[in-house]
């Protein structure tokens, strides 16, 4: 059964950007696209539907939304939220990248 992760910390800020745009039901739609410095990049972004063929996944409340095309390069990833005095934003721990870019949005498997 394939699994991806979110944080609780991933979790509150999803929730805290659904609700400044004043989203409600959907869910989160991760995914893979092509292009970007390592060659795939991640899509993330807010989606009102789920699909027919979409793995849900869901954490406290907020569901995730993947493709299964998408699901090859992302099973078992979290996406966690990391705040330093350097960055702040969405981090992917993805154990099928083999090398990613200095970004984080972009990598290669």
């Amino acid at each position: 059964m394939p699994e991806i992760h979110v944080t609780p910390k991933a979790v509150a800020k999803i929730r805290e950007a659904f609700a400044r745009e004043g989203a409600s039901g959907g869910g989160l739609r991760l995914g893979v696209l092509g292009g970007g410095c390592s060659g795939l990049s991640y899509q993330f972004k807010y989606d009102t539907l789920q699909r027919p063929n979409d793995n849900l996944f869901e954490f406290d409340e907020i569901k995730v939304f993947v493709d299964p095309k998408s699901m090859i390069y992302l099973d078992g990833m979290t996406l966690d939220y990391k705040e330093s005095l350097m960055y702040s934003g969405f981090a992917f721990d993805n154990p099928n990248a083999t090398k990613s870019c200095g970004c984080g949005t972009s990598f290669s498997a």
